[in-house]
């Protein structure tokens, strides 16, 4: 919530849960695991009972990282995806899409992830970007600057034009987390929007916090106030949102190894609309296919299917989509080598 920037990203990194449409970021911005509650009275005699260190509550979203890797994504014609590692720290990649419904595409990606250690699996800076064949361009940049203050620049040009840029700078305390993002800012113009997120970790399970959107344009200006909270347990995540543009809660829960489940809703103030939707992710290692599937209040069903072609670094994929209400059905191939 509060990503004001569209842009796609190349296939590596993992996803991760900040605001929706920025590029992908690196690990490092996914939910870390909670530390275990102390049992209330087990202090020994003697000694005084040991107080519990809340959590860093990580960053804002309406929902958790894993709930977004449960749902499928909708593919539409043939999609060739190559990835080639070229260093440890460089890596390209080729993307082309064939469409019927479409415009046929070719992206071109890069990826480098800098020489700075900032904990297992986290390395920094961070340059992410892809061009397509029209020359538009989407780029990211991450970088930790301090061990507690992480900045990040996005900015999207679509052909020879700037369309949007953003930029953040996320503070994380002990126990919360503060983030502003600047998006689109003029001063000529006297335009931009301006987005400030605050979420405290009350217990080792549960954090609250709030959202502040303030955009302005000439004639136009307003602002926009969200609460949230989200609880993490043992083995699944909830979350919850209000706000003057609607409400949002979504659930998440890992069933275990093999089996993961969602579900979504959504009101629009605006719209005047409501949604649910219903998703799980189905892995079966011994086959290496990777199964998941998807409903909604729309009756839109959705399912993807994924298989490993061990130890060739090749995978398929098969997805379809059905809305009964439009009785549109779309379907796509994607084959991904490296």
């Amino acid at each position: 919530m509060g990503s004001v920037l569209a842009a796609s990203s190349p296939s590596p990194p993992p996803p991760m849960p900040g605001g929706p449409g920025l590029t992908s970021v690196p690990p490092g911005f996914t939910m870390p695991t909670v530390s275990p509650v102390s049992p209330t009275g087990s202090a020994t005699p003697g000694h005084p009972e040991t107080e519990v260190t809340l959590p860093n509550p990580v960053v804002w979203s309406h929902k958790s990282a894993c709930l977004s890797e449960v749902f499928p994504v909708q593919m539409e014609g043939v999609r060739l995806t190559v990835n080639k590692g070229l260093s440890n720290h460089f890596q390209v990649n080729h993307n082309v899409m064939l469409s019927t419904m479409g415009e046929s595409s070719y992206r071109f990606g890069a990826t480098y992830v800098g020489t700075k250690q900032t904990g297992p699996g986290e390395a920094f800076p961070v340059m992410v970007g892809d061009m397509d064949n029209t020359g538009s361009l989407n780029a990211q940049i991450i970088h930790q600057v301090t061990n507690r203050v992480r900045s990040k620049l996005a900015f999207q040009t679509q052909q020879q034009k700037f369309v949007n840029w953003q930029g953040d700078a996320e503070f994380r305390g002990e126990d919360f987390t503060a983030t502003v993002t600047f998006g689109n800012p003029d001063v000529v113009m006297g335009s931009g929007i301006v987005v400030a997120h605050y979420l405290q970790s009350i217990t080792p399970s549960l954090a609250l916090g709030g959202e502040l959107v303030y955009h302005r344009r000439p004639g136009e200006e307003g602002t926009v106030m969200s609460l949230a909270g989200r609880y993490t347990g043992s083995n699944f995540i909830a979350t919850l949102t209000l706000g003057g543009a609607g409400a949002h809660a979504s659930y998440y829960h890992k069933a275990n190894d093999q089996l993961q489940i969602g579900v979504e809703f959504e009101a629009s103030a605006r719209m005047q609309d409501t949604s649910v939707s219903f998703g799980y992710q189905l892995d079966v290692p011994k086959a290496n296919l990777l199964f998941k599937g998807s409903i909604d209040s729309n009756w839109v069903v959705g399912a993807t299917l994924e298989k490993k072609l061990l130890p060739l670094p090749l995978s398929l994929a098969l997805c379809s989509f059905l809305n009964h209400r439009k009785n549109k059905f779309q379907c796509g191939f994607g084959v991904t080598i490296g």
